[in-house]
């Protein structure tokens, strides 16, 4: 079997919508172009069609455009024109959507799920019991994933929905979703729903302390007039903005925000992490009052209908938010601004696979904007065009005002272990903290894991228990139960080993409950929080333990990466990072740079007052350079390392990568799936004078999730063209064949994560 060969277009059909919201988007109408708008009609182009069966006139939207109709040609009736005037925001969505098509692999109507904004007024008066979900966003993906697999349609419906709108009324989810109020009842005995009165709306961000922002120093008004003199001459570009922690990257944000929206623009600003978000608006409603909107995934389905007609109505000029708010609603877009841009948060896990930072500077294209890239350990894509000539580059060296960068310090966990210390924490940060505690300053302690420990095993026979439905371990909480955080399952503790039978069944690893239960007996007088995704779940839970935090209510915080971004206390003055190396011996070659980047982040929430910090990294290879380069806050020399790597193995951005995942409930179907496409592939590349390189196929590290099976191909090639020229005559052949049905298979362009 073949590749299809592309073949002469004799006619031209467009698939159209004629009414943008979530409803409609499942349903699009094919027309005929005629001859005399060929050329001149592409995805987003607004048209007049005849519509019904009285033909009235009404406009829509061309999604995409084909040669073959999928209808009778015969019975299709013909586009009237195209509808004279300026492009509407919807329109330059919609080539946002035909962008991540082409870009990143997906049916148009995936594309166009995500880009259009949900248009349903939601009646906000009535108090009647809600529906939120009881399981994390990626847990709730994958289970929407096994849903469709096993025909669970209504269910499906429900969990797509809450995954978009974060909570619905009970009447919405049994008439809109189909789903009976006994099975939601019984979702929620599972754990996976909770039912419960809506809680009061709205943010709470104002009770989070800010330290106001104060005049631009030399180095950030500097690059206030290099972008004020761009801008009026014309030139609109991408610009990376390099400034080390505490430089006053947010400062200068609000200055160029402050230039677009002098002349009538609008400004989308993304953040990484919901936990973000309260600081962020707190910052940016000081500056900007009621022009901001806020939008993100754990808002009300109210909340966030009411912020998009704000933003759509012109009310709200400044958009914050998660990933989803590039595709706000935004008719006058003037600058982006992708905070913490190097943030593995920006790629989706769901189709399309769209990293924010590509598909923000292709709508900014189409809009006439700027893009600004802001971090303080850019991603090694972004650093290595800046340093190309691709991107502008701006360079904040010093922090502002009276803060100065923080001491590091590196202690080598084995001389620990040697001396006979087999606690969480190293003699030296023990002291430390105790120090800090006597002198009412505060404490970040960073632990990159979740749960009470990492594993369950017996040291016996070797056995690790695991979860039946996933090919992982279990993780062990200080409840007494065993979970697997991929599919929900949970059982109790056995003291004994059900392979052999032995009573040493022990815990291993370390995890979140368990560096807090360690602070507690150490420390028996500490105010600790803890933040991490088991205690985050609930609304309004990231604002109101940072809120608790900043007013000086606990005097330790301890949490995973959620912590490390961005967040500003004056009062913290030592941050202890517990195990640098959990991160940095993964399967991944991003491994180094991600361990790299959490280091600089989180040393960086130490020292942002005017209190000297201390940052005390804990690790087991003190010699590596991503350790050593982030303990001389030196991104410069670790960027010169990590790319001399990348580029002598070939891995983005000196070369490009193409995941293509299978998925099946049978193990074999997916295996044979797997086998099909790796021939299709090696038969196309006999054509091919440079054909793309297959590497290591065969199970995806994680095999199996909830009882579907993962069958991975990876696919290497230094022209990110050659690779989505493959993907793009690949996807009809999955498509039409009937070997590939019930074979689910995605494709990831430059993924972020291993799978």
């Amino acid at each position: 079997m073949s590749l299809p060969a592309n073949t002469e277009i004799k006619e031209i059909y467009a698939d159209i919508i004629v009414d943008i919201s979530h409803e409609a988007v499942d349903r699009t109408f094919a027309y005929k172009v005629p001859s005399a708008l060929k050329g001149q009609i592409g995805p987003g182009s607004r048209v007049r069609v005849p519509f019904g069966a009285g033909d009235r006139q009404i406009e829509g939207y061309v999604t995409a455009l084909n040669e073959e109709p999928g209808y009778d040609p015969d019975k299709l009736k013909e586009i009237i024109d195209l509808v004279p005037g300026s492009i509407s925001v919807e329109s330059q969505l919609i080539q946002v959507a035909d962008f991540l098509r082409l870009q990143y692999g997906s049916t148009m109507i995936q594309a166009l799920k995500t880009v259009l904004p949900v248009k349903r007024l939601v009646d906000r008066r009535k108090k009647a019991a809600v529906v939120t979900l009881a399981i994390t966003d990626p847990e709730g993906r994958d289970l929407l994933s096994t849903w469709k697999q096993k025909k669970y349609k209504a269910r499906a419906r429900l969990l797509e929905r809450l995954l978009q709108e974060g909570q619905m009324d009970t009447g919405i989810a049994v008439r809109e979703c189909g789903v009976p109020r006994k099975d939601l009842i019984k979702l929620a005995d599972q754990g996976i729903l909770k039912i419960s009165e809506p809680e009061d709306e709205g943010l709470s961000a104002e009770s989070i302390s800010i330290r106001q922002g104060a005049a631009l120093n030399a180095g950030q008004q500097k690059i206030a007039d290099a972008f004020r003199k761009a801008h009026e001459a014309g030139i609109r570009k991408t610009w990376l903005l390099y400034g080390v922690t505490g430089s006053g990257k947010t400062e200068v944000y609000l200055a160029l925000i402050e230039i677009i929206l002098k002349e009538g623009k609008q400004a989308i600003v993304l953040i990484p992490e919901i936990s973000l978000t309260y600081q962020t608006v707190s910052r940016f409603s000081a500056r900007f009052k009621d022009q901001v909107a806020v939008i993100h995934s754990r808002m009300s389905a109210g909340e966030r209908s009411a912020e998009v007609e704000r933003i759509r109505s012109g009310r709200a000029n400044v958009v914050i938010g998660a990933r989803s708010a590039l595709f706000a609603p935004v008719s006058k877009l003037g600058i982006i601004i992708i905070d913490e841009e190097h943030d593995g948060a920006y790629k989706s896990d769901a189709s399309p696979k769209y990293h924010a930072r590509e598909t923000a500077i292709y709508r900014a294209g189409l809009a006439g904007a700027h893009v600004v890239l802001g971090s303080a350990t850019p991603s090694v894509e972004s650093y290595a065009r800046a340093r190309d000539g691709l991107y502008g580059l701006w360079v904040l060296k010093n922090r502002a005002g009276a803060g100065r960068l923080p001491h590091v310090r590196v202690v080598d966990m084995r001389e620990e272990f040697r001396s006979g210390n087999r606690s969480v924490f190293s003699r030296e940060l023990s002291d430390l903290i105790r120090d800090r505690l006597d002198r009412k300053e505060q404490v970040m302690l960073f632990l990159n894991r979740r749960g009470y420990a990492g594993f369950v095993s017996c040291r016996s026979c070797g056995h690790v228990i695991k979860c039946p439905h996933c090919d992982v371990s279990l993780t062990y909480h200080r409840d007494g139960s065993l979970r697997c955080h991929y599919c929900g399952f949970r059982t109790a503790y056995e003291t004994r080993c059900p392979a052999c039978g032995s009573a040493h069944v022990a815990v291993f690893g370390l995890g979140t409950e368990k560096a807090e239960a360690a602070l507690q007996r150490e420390f028996p007088g500490a105010r600790i929080l803890r933040m991490d995704a088991d205690t985050t779940r609930r609304r309004h839970a990231h604002e109101n333990i940072l809120g608790a935090f900043s007013r000086g209510e606990a005097d330790i915080l301890l949490g995973t990466q959620m912590i490390v971004k961005g967040h500003d206390y004056a009062n913290v003055t030592l941050m202890g990072i517990l195990a640098a190396d959990l991160s940095l011996n993964s399967a991944d070659f991003r491994s180094s740079e991600k361990t790299f980047q959490l280091l600089c982040q989180a040393a960086g929430r130490a020292g942002r007052g005017d209190k000297p910090g201390e940052v005390l990294i804990q690790t087991y290879d003190p010699d590596h350079y991503a350790v050593t380069a982030a303990a001389r806050h030196s991104y410069e020399s670790f960027f010169e390392q990590e790319y001399a790597y990348r580029s002598l193995m070939k891995y983005p951005p000196c070369a490009h990568i193409l995941v293509i995942l299978i998925q099946s409930s049978d193990e074999r179907q997916a295996v044979i799936a797997a086998m099909r496409i790796q021939r299709i592939i090696e038969q196309s590349r006999k054509d091919q004078a440079d054909p793309p390189v297959i590497l290591n196929p065969g199970a995806a590290a994680v095999s199996k999730i909830k009882d579907i099976y993962r069958q991975i191909l990876y696919l290497k090639h230094q022209k990110g063209e050659v690779l989505k020229d493959l993907r793009m005559r690949l996807e009809p052949v999955l498509l039409e064949h009937p070997m590939f049905a019930g074979i689910s298979v995605q494709f990831d362009y430059d993924p972020m994560n291993r799978y």
